[in-house]
Formats: C-alpha cells, sequence, structure tokens
C-alpha cells in the first residue's frame, strides 16, 4: 500500500505538471501568433540587447574613428567631427527605439492578457470559497454544530462577493494621480 505522503506528493506533481504543460502552451501559442513586424522586431532586439552587438559597435565605432582620424595612413571620409557617423547613429537610435517599442507593446499587451487571466482565476476561486463556506454552515446547521452563531466574520465571509462594490471602494481608497 503507498504511503499517504508519496501519493499526495505524487499528486501534487502530477497537477503541477499539468499547470506547467497548460501555461508552456499558452506560451507558445502567443509567440506563434506574433505579427511579422513583432518577430522581426523581437529578432532585432534580441541581437541588439546582447554584449555580441556592443562589442561589435566598439569594434566598428573604433575603426571608424581611427580610419577618419588618418591612423591607417587611409583618406578619411568622415573627418572630424563625423558628420556621416552621427547620421548613422542618430538613425540607428531611432530605429533601435522603434524596435524596443515594438517589442514593449507586445510584451505590455500579454502582460494584460496574462493580469485578465488571472483576474478570472482569482474571481472563480473566490466564489468556490463562497459556495464552499456555504455549504459548511449548511452541513454544520444540519448536524447541529454550533459555536459560530454571531460569527461577523464567517456571515460577510459567505456572502457573494460583489466586484463593482470591491471596484468603487478602491477607487475611492486610492491616492489621486
Amino acid at each position: 500500500m503507498d504511503n499517504p505522503v508519496e501519493s499526495s506528493a505524487r499528486a501534487t506533481t502530477e497537477s503541477a505538471q499539468q499547470n506547467i504543460e497548460t501555461i508552456a502552451k499558452l506560451e507558445h501559442a502567443e509567440i506563434e501568433h506574433r505579427s511579422p513586424g513583432e518577430r522581426i522586431s523581437d529578432v532585432f532586439t534580441r541581437f541588439m540587447g546582447s554584449m555580441t552587438f556592443v562589442v561589435l559597435h566598439l569594434v566598428w565605432l573604433a575603426v571608424w574613428f581611427l580610419w577618419n582620424l588618418g591612423a591607417f595612413g587611409l583618406e578619411p571620409f568622415d573627418p572630424f567631427p563625423f558628420g556621416i557617423l552621427t547620421l548613422i547613429v542618430s538613425t540607428e537610435g531611432v530605429i533601435l527605439a522603434i524596435f524596443v517599442l515594438i517589442s514593449q507593446n507586445r510584451m505590455s499587451r500579454l502582460s494584460n492578457q496574462r493580469a485578465h487571466l488571472n483576474l478570472q482565476i482569482s474571481l472563480l476561486a473566490e466564489q468556490e470559497t463562497t459556495k464552499i463556506l456555504q455549504r459548511l454552515r449548511t452541513i454544520a446547521d444540519h448536524l447541529e454544530i454550533h459555536g459560530t452563531e454571531g460569527d461577523k466574520e464567517i456571515e460577510s465571509l459567505s456572502q457573494s462577493t460583489h466586484l463593482e462594490v470591491l471596484a468603487e471602494e478602491l477607487k475611492r481608497s486610492l491616492p489621486v494621480e
């Protein structure tokens, strides 16, 4: 016969594994549903946010400076104050900022979806808990178990939660920006 602790741990592990698989499936679906622009943006921002990109930029800038300061004995094509380099770096900065914004917008949208899912799960859990408390009170009354009469907290928790009322109370309680 199985040890109850081991059985419980195995069930928890199976349940946790199922949750992990569900979350992974949702994440893969989200990655697959990116637009072509978002895919391109993600590739660029992943590369531009790497140390390889930093090193390549430093090498490129060093070669540019040395060449245009005459260090290689070659004719400078962009003499000091490096007007062409300034144009290139400024354009690169704008393009990089656009790619980062595209990626951030996608991440923000995904974060909002996760928050809505979290809220839905929390509301379902609250409804289930309320229903369980109501059933327990019914069972306790049926079995004539006493000791909870007049407990205002149990009374309050056994009532359905009205999300609109909570949202209004929260709005009144939070500071105005």
